[in-house]
């Protein structure tokens, strides 16, 4: 059975504020009966002072009518204030909850799902899910109760006018949803055309030296045009459905009040009730109105909701990395970095089933072995580095440090054990020093300057304003160069006896290139490196060429070795020769 995190936070917060509800369930109910009485008050003026003009209770009578009102606005306010907290909190846990969820999630659902996605779940999701508690559910009873007590209040002035209003009631409904229907399709179709408005503007200042390169003025000019038009036009249909739908209702309220004063004159007296009555029942008529409208929008956030809640509580139900809970020390796995075995037994692996990226791969590599992976684009060598990173299950077979299963290495003693530079660096907020330890509280001040000396940051650094307490507020105050060689940083600064290298200088120029390789070649030392590269003639010396097509190991040995039995491999060296020479 799935497990319902919207549920169980509810739970959790009426539980942890049982007196904030009973106040909540208190306010309602005088919210409701409050709001019945003014009618009722109305009448007795009017019947009971007006007419017979006897004025002696009247300034009584005028008084509990303000009093009135003002304890519904009192009671409405209490009500709006219970529930925004109420709400907030109910937000707060669930979002707490989906955060302790997202630490333990299995990387493949990152792989599947994109990061839009996600976000959407941690902000639009949980925010209907508020507006249900919020406005939704107590909204539509508290509506609802206010309908029934006016209909009940009319029954008791005439039961002819009672019915006339309980046959009123669907029609009333009817022209409510269907302008609220209309509505929301247009605001809906809107928000897609702005969406595509955005992010026109977006790509057109992303890529604008490529559009004035290839003269895309005029054309990316026509398709802005174009957005914005359709935009318009949805604009233009919630304006005119929103304009015309308050006439109407008023309208129809003004028809409603007019048939109750001509059923009620002289001539016809066809409802039989008194001036009082009349008045009263004009107001509880002209009341009614805003609850039945109140319904079809609470309606509609409660629709939204329950798609919210099915999304959250589908994203809490995803599976977990339970085998990490139960995990070993980098000490107890590697005492001994200089006696260290990575195992590839029999692996495989597929993101979709059928569709198998990695197939029946078996390596051995051993301690301060330097291990390349070269082959084609797509044929699954970062993928691999997924897997030997433990952030990807294996199909089948597995990836082993020393007899234990990387998989199940706890994500905090990875970073003691495996170093990883990938090709982009990202940067987090915070300090210089902080892109360096990832604010790792076990990562000292000293581990961070001995890195960034390591791969010669130190003299950049200290020129900034605050040395390493500078704060990284632009993304271009380090170089491309500088970026990857912060990577390299961040990477050995917990001093790991394995480095992955993920094509790191792709998108560098070649003198940039040679010292990012002057810098690894002094970080291979006594260190076992496995990097991917097409450049291969321009990386570090390797012990190991690995081949991989089709997602199967096609060939491996000793660079020299594979010059001998390798067409693919000669050639593409011999070509990256000439090409560079």
């Amino acid at each position: 059975m799935k497990n319902s995190l919207v549920r169980k936070s509810l739970i959790e917060v009426i539980k942890a504020n049982i007196g904030m509800m009973l106040i909540l369930v208190i306010v309602i109910c005088g919210v409701i009966v409050t709001s019945l009485i003014p009618p009722q008050i109305l009448k007795s003026i009017i019947d009971k002072n007006l007419v017979p003009r006897q004025y002696n209770g009247l300034l009584a009578l005028a008084i509990a009518y303000i009093s009135v009102l003002i304890l519904i606005g009192l009671f409405d306010f209490i009500k709006e204030g219970i529930l925004t907290i109420l709400g907030q909190k109910i937000t707060k846990t669930i979002r707490m909850k989906m955060m302790e969820k997202l630490e333990k999630m299995n990387f493949m659902y990152f792989s599947v799902n994109e990061s839009g996605t996600v976000v959407s779940r941690f902000t639009n999701d949980v925010e209907t899910i508020n507006s249900l508690f919020t406005s939704g559910i107590v909204g539509m009873i508290i509506d609802c109760f206010k309908v029934l007590g006016i209909l009940l209040s009319i029954l008791s002035f005439s039961t002819t006018l009672g019915i006339l209003t309980l046959f009123l009631l669907p029609l009333i409904y009817a022209i409510t949803r269907t302008f609220q229907k209309r509505m929301l399709k247009a605001q809906i179709k809107n928000r897609v055309l702005e969406g595509k408005v955005n992010n026109h503007i977006s790509e057109s200042l992303k890529n604008i030296p490529m559009i004035k390169t290839f003269s895309k003025e005029s054309y990316m000019e026509k398709k802005y045009v174009d957005y914005l038009l359709d935009n318009y036009k949805t604009v233009e249909q919630v304006n005119f459905y929103d304009s015309i739908f308050s006439p109407i209702i008023q309208i129809v309220r003004a028809v409603v009040i007019a048939l109750i004063v001509v059923f009620s004159c002289k001539q016809l007296s066809l409802l039989g009730i008194s001036l009082g009555m009349i008045a009263a029942s004009i107001e509880l008529i002209s009341n009614l109105f805003a609850p039945i409208e109140n319904l079809g929008m609470e309606l509609q956030d409660i629709q939204k909701a329950v798609s919210g809640i099915h999304r959250v509580n589908n994203f809490y139900n995803e599976p977990e990395d339970d085998c990490k809970n139960n995990c070993f020390t980098s000490q107890k796995i590697l005492p001994d970095r200089n006696n260290l075995k990575l195992s590839f037994q029999d692996l495989s692996f597929h993101y979709v089933e059928g569709v198998e990226v990695l197939q029946n791969i078996s390596i051995d590599i051993n301690a301060q072995e330097i291990t390349t992976f070269i082959g084609r684009t797509g044929v699954g060598k970062s993928t691999l580095f997924k897997l030997i990173l433990g952030l990807l299950k294996p199909s089948s077979g597995s990836i082993t440090l020393n007899g234990v299963d990387v998989y199940s290495i706890c994500n905090s003693e990875k970073r003691k054990l495996f170093g990883y530079v990938s090709q982009d660096f990202h940067m987090i907020s915070g300090t210089v020093a902080d892109q360096v330890s990832l604010q790792d509280e076990n990562i000292s001040k000293e581990q961070v300057k001995d890195a960034l000396e390591f791969v010669g940051l130190t003299d950049y650094v200290l020129s900034l304003e605050n040395g390493y307490d500078t704060v990284i507020k632009q993304d271009n105050q380090f170089s491309q160069g500088q970026k990857q060689l912060l990577a390299i940083a961040r990477a050995i600064v917990t001093n790991p006896p394995i480095l992955l290298l993920d094509e790191i200088t792709a998108n560098l120029d070649s003198i940039t290139e040679e010292r990012i390789v002057s810098v690894l070649q002094r970080a291979s030392s006594a260190r076992t490196i496995l990097s991917i590269s097409h450049r291969l003639s321009s990386i570090l010396a390797c012990d190991k060429v690995v081949i991989l097509e089709n997602g199967r190991v096609k060939n491996s040995g000793t660079p020299d070795e594979l010059l001998q039995r390798d067409d693919w491999y000669r050639t593409h060296i011999t070509l990256e020769k000439l090409t560079w020479d």
